[in-house]
């Protein structure tokens, strides 16, 4: 009889601290922050929910880790590495396209991000780094701006505005089961929300 290998495949335990975040994402995705009890969250991570505040002092101090945790993964997946050298529309249509492979590939931390209930709990951390990963889009606006390719009587924050809440609703319908975004559909509605904002059709 041949003998047993003992070289089988072992799963590694994911950290405690880990599983705690994941847990808190997928159920705030799900229900929001304000109607999740910690032992909810607790239940989905398989601990204690006294586990839960070893790692954080209370549930304002685990939504801002992990606001913060997905946010900063925005801002990478996001926002980074552009080519500035690109013609305008160009790098919109890249930061669309990005938009929506984030939304696809990690659908639970864009509906944790694109929720309003957790701003009541940010604290100044939170709120600063909202700021940083805010602030080159905002800059990049005011240079269309200036250069004229973005309307000037539209303020660089109503301009961002509408450009998220266009993309979010635009999912948002999707999740609701009102309709099936086509590749077609998400180029148009990128085409359509640059035309909105800029002047005429450059």
């Amino acid at each position: 009889m041949p003998a047993r290998s003992t070289a089988s495949a072992t799963i590694t335990p994911v950290p405690k601290r880990e599983a705690i975040l994941r847990a808190a994402l997928l159920v705030f995705a799900e229900h929001g922050v304000h109607s999740v009890p910690v032992p909810e969250i607790a239940a989905r991570a398989g601990v204690g929910t006294g586990t839960i505040y070893r790692f954080f002092v209370s549930k304002e101090a685990l939504i801002n880790e992990l606001y913060r945790e997905q946010k900063r993964a925005f801002r990478e997946r996001v926002l980074e590495n552009f080519d500035r050298k690109a013609e305008p529309r160009t790098l919109f249509r890249e930061y669309w396209k990005r938009l929506v492979a984030f939304a696809r590939e990690q659908p639970e931390a864009f509906r944790f991000l694109e929720l309003q209930d957790h701003l009541p709990h940010l604290d100044a951390e939170s709120r600063a780094l909202e700021y940083r990963v805010l602030g080159p889009v905002a800059d990049a606006s005011r240079r269309l701006q200036k250069q004229g390719i973005y309307r000037k009587d539209l303020r660089v924050e109503v301009i961002m505005a509408l450009h998220w809440g266009a993309f979010v609703n635009l999912f948002k319908a999707e999740r609701g089961g009102y309709l099936k975004l086509k590749p077609a559909d998400i180029e148009a509605a990128c085409d359509a929300c640059w035309r909105m904002c800029a002047v005429e059709s450059k």
